[in-house]
């Protein structure tokens, strides 16, 4: 029995020194299994800060840009409501003169003394309500077009925002 109480003790030895290097080497393992995910751990919480860092920009973006087109919507209604009043003002004022000059026409035609002075004077009359007519068309189709230029002109400003940002994030 001495000899296999001396084949332990010579073992004994080979056994600790085997269980150290295993100890060591398990705690090593861990050690650096530990570091990797505290490693991965960092870098996956750097990337999701800057994901996050990344969409409030962009949302505080859309936010400058949506606020941007609702002002430019506002004053482009603005300058169109002026415009419709002052143009209604125009029409308004062009009706109440034609009115006058069609009154005026009326009394005359009402003292006259022959068939050929009222064919005359209803002759003239009709040729200047003509001419008017169309010189007022004109102003008014001038004024319409300046009108709707002018009021599209925010509008146009937003959408050449629009496009040069989305041509930068392309």
């Amino acid at each position: 029995m001495s000899s296999s109480k001396s084949k332990i003790v010579e073992v004994a030895p080979a056994v600790e020194a085997a269980a150290s290097k295993g100890a060591e080497a398990t705690i090593s393992t861990m050690k650096e299994g530990v570091a990797k995910a505290t490693a991965g751990f960092e870098e996956t919480q750097a990337k999701v800060k800057e994901g996050v860092e990344k969409a409030m920009k962009t949302a505080e973006e859309l936010v400058a840009f949506s606020q941007g087109n609702v002002e430019a919507m506002m004053k482009s209604s603005q300058i169109w409501a002026t415009g419709v009043q002052d143009l209604s003002k125009h029409i308004a004022a062009a009706a109440k003169a034609s009115m006058e000059e069609s009154m005026a026409a009326f009394k005359a035609l009402t003292s006259v003394k022959s068939l050929k002075d009222a064919f005359e004077l209803q002759t003239s009359f009709a040729r200047s309500a003509m001419e008017k007519s169309l010189t007022e068309s004109g102003k008014l189709t001038d004024a319409s077009f300046k009108l709707t230029e002018q009021a599209l002109a925010p509008i146009t400003a937003r959408v050449t925002v629009a496009v040069e940002k989305f041509a930068k994030a392309a």
